[in-house]
């Protein structure tokens, strides 16, 4: 692509005048090249990194686990300030001080909806928060050779959204969260899914066929979110039994679901806007129905925030 790049300028510099936003052709290309950039020099970063553990023998050590955790942070610096410079997006970040409760591990369960949110939310864990997250991702990410290889060797794992085949998905989640320390933090994403209108649907249709009718009444009543699966939210409260959890909502990422939509909204232009919930251990409910009854309470809650919280485009605001 470097060699090419010449070419690339000429056939971008071409179609921005012609294309919807501004010079749209040129700053999606440069976003590009800069993904191929970092994901080219961290494979080989993480092969010198192998053959340093004694071909592999110690990378899951403490030691090599914390530069794995340095690489990620850099990576994550990198594109949130590229994001911000060549995009133009706006992120804020509100919610309880970082040192509000130090020294206690964390649980987070975020809301899922558009694609880059669960990089923005590790970003700001690891800036924010200054914490290193153990997360919980689908299978398919490990296409990528980086996400393959960087979180192969830190506390993670990948599942697969397909009944049937992660039978034994919840001791999984409970392997994973256990022995969080005071500056670890385990994500996770309850819905399962980017929201969409149709997986909305799918997850009513779901609770109805398990003959939980008044948790798809409460489910219809959530429109911009997807009835929280509770399994592996409570598989990861008993991996963690001394963890608070803070409950994430977000907004600006919504309608970004397909590539159509991506090509149609970048450049963003846009302000996201996260809000962050701190729950000491001790307000959350010991039995697992009620757990469930105080997720739902939470994803209602959520619900209404983002109502109250919609997108701003920022390209039409300086117009």
């Amino acid at each position: 692509m470097w060699l090419t790049l010449p070419g690339w300028l000429i056939v971008a510099a071409v179609l921005s005048p012609v294309l919807p936003g501004r010079w749209r052709a040129l700053r999606l290309l440069w976003i590009f090249m800069l993904y191929l950039t970092c994901e080219t020099v961290l494979l080989v970063v993480l092969l010198g990194l192998w053959f340093s553990s004694g071909l592999g023998r110690w990378v899951r050590t403490p030691y090599f686990e914390g530069i794995h955790y340095d690489l990620v942070q850099g990576v994550m610096w990198v594109f949130s300030r590229e994001a911000r410079r060549v995009l133009r997006l706006t992120i804020e970040t509100d919610g309880p001080s970082p040192d509000a409760h130090p020294g206690v591990p964390l649980l987070v369960a975020c809301r899922h909806a558009g694609p880059g949110d669960s990089f923005t939310l590790i970003h700001a864990l690891m800036h924010w928060y200054a914490r290193e997250p153990r997360v919980v991702l689908k299978d398919a990410l490990a296409w990528d050779p980086v996400i393959d290889v960087l979180l192969g060797r830190i506390p993670a794992r990948f599942i697969s959204p397909e009944p049937g085949r992660g039978a034994d998905l919840e001791a999984h989640i409970t392997a994973l969260a256990h022995g969080l320390d005071a500056n670890d933090a385990f994500v996770i994403f309850p819905e399962g899914g980017n929201f969409t209108p149709a997986r909305r649907q799918r997850g009513i249709d779901r609770l109805r066929r398990l003959g939980l009718e008044r948790m798809a009444r409460r489910a219809e009543s959530l429109t911009h979110v997807i009835a929280p699966r509770p399994g592996g939210f409570i598989a990861a409260l008993e991996g963690a039994p001394d963890a608070d959890v803070v409950l994430v909502a977000h907004t600006g990422l919504d309608h970004l679901s397909t590539v159509a939509d991506l090509w149609r909204e970048l450049p963003m232009d846009k302000r996201i806007v996260m809000r962050w919930w701190q729950v000491p251990r001790e307000e959350i409910p010991a039995g697992r129905e009620e757990r469930i009854e105080w997720l739902f309470d939470w994803w209602e809650r959520i619900d209404a925030w983002i109502e109250q919280n919609r997108p701003e485009d920022l390209s039409s605001s300086r117009s």
